[in-house]
């Protein structure tokens, strides 16, 4: 069965490389070729939030709708389309419904965010909002034939528009993200994430400031968009991301920082939809972290065992101290924390449940054959 995935970003986006791109493989095992099909290229991707090239930025984006509508001469040869949230990350679902008039093709939609929720983009403002067409979402659910959700949330909001629904987490490849001894001469707190995100890793700082007042550590933070960031008495490490060292970036952790906050761009709806990923990524590496127990991140681990919650500055230093001062709790609660992500979020069980939809929607069940093996179910027709 062949399957055209439509995605805004390219795979140098998280969206796009844990919600499709890291499927391609454990799909073709279920008889499925995915083929992905990005709205932006990469480069395209780096200068969308860059300062300035506005020109180049136009220009840009002219090219990937030409490349789109000539992208529907090969529509006819998939069985289903599988959007990642939208096929252009701006203007109305044009694209959602030209594929699927011209190729014929059942839709799943797949949402890991609350994206039928309006916002105002930290980058372009209110403009960028009025851009988003928010209530494209709520089309898009309603023309699907499956939604793809990345938790309970965003699965309640599909289901009360009429949609048929299956829950799949965004994850990580665990035998890519793995455990890595370390050998640092202090513990290494550290924060991996966006420039959209950032500043609420700010609104924390004087808990980081106060801490560094009584023990040593690493602060490092990686993807801040800041060029230099400094706070008083911290041995503070500031990097940019890049997908090259992702891996290596959330290995080299002694203690993960979660801090979760309502902002102008993250309204309270918004956050409460938040699929915990990056919770999930510091139990594959097998680290202990501090987490803002709000909306699904609450549900994410096992409190006291794999993680610490923390709701105020107090509680925050108090769980930060307590990890820095106890080594021998740190290994624990990240041990603890591997053995949970390979329990609850192994790839090759998602990747279970996305052909079951994928099938599913273009008409075939999953059949099992020997076992946990499972194979496509062949229609009257001969065609997956």
């Amino acid at each position: 069965m062949r399957i055209l995935g439509l995605s805004s970003y390219p795979t140098d986006a998280a969206a796009t490389r844990f919600r499709m791109t890291q499927y391609v493989e454990p799909l073709r095992q279920h008889g499925i070729e995915l083929t992905i099909e990005p709205f932006l290229t990469s480069e395209q991707f780096r200068q969308l939030y860059a300062k300035g090239a506005s020109a180049g930025k136009v220009l840009g984006i002219l090219a990937s709708l030409i490349r789109r509508l000539k992208g529907l001469r090969q529509s006819r040869r998939y069985d289903v389309l599988f959007v990642q949230r939208e096929a252009m990350f701006f203007g109305p679902g044009i694209f959602e419904w030209l594929y699927r008039v011209i190729g014929g093709l059942p839709m799943v939609l797949d949402l890991d965010d609350a994206t039928y929720i309006s916002y105002v983009s930290p980058t372009y403002g209110r403009i960028g909002s009025a851009l988003k067409f928010v209530h494209k979402t709520d089309k898009l659910i309603g023309a699907s034939t499956l939604v793809t959700c990345g938790n309970r949330i965003i699965a309640e909001y599909a289901e009360a528009l009429g949609a048929r629904t299956k829950i799949i987490p965004t994850i990580v490849d665990t035998d890519q993200f793995k455990p890595k001894l370390k050998r640092s001469a202090k513990p290494v707190i550290g924060w991996i994430g966006t420039h959209s995100t950032f500043r609420v890793l700010e609104d924390f700082f004087p808990v980081i400031e106060h801490l560094a007042g009584k023990h040593q550590f690493v602060l490092k933070i990686i993807g801040s968009g800041k060029a230099e960031i400094k706070i008083p008495g911290v041995d503070l490490v500031n990097g940019p991301w890049t997908l090259e060292h992702e891996v290596s970036d959330f290995q080299s952790l002694d203690i993960g920082l979660y801090p979760i906050k309502v902002t102008s761009s993250m309204p309270a709806d918004w956050i409460l939809a938040k699929s915990g990923f990056k919770a999930i990524q510091y139990l594959a590496v097998g680290i202990p972290f501090v987490m803002s127990p709000v909306g699904i991140c609450a549900e994410i681990g096992e409190p006291g065992v794999t993680h610490f919650n923390a709701t105020n500055h107090d509680e925050w230093f108090a769980a930060l101290e307590k990890l820095l001062m106890n080594p021998i709790l740190r290994l624990r609660m990240g041990a603890a924390g591997r053995e949970h992500c390979l329990r609850e979020y192994q790839l090759s069980d998602q990747a279970q449940k996305l052909a079951t939809v994928l099938f599913r929607a273009a008409g075939n069940e999953l059949i099992e054959l020997v076992g946990d093996e499972r194979r496509p179910k062949i229609n009257d027709s001969g065609k997956f």
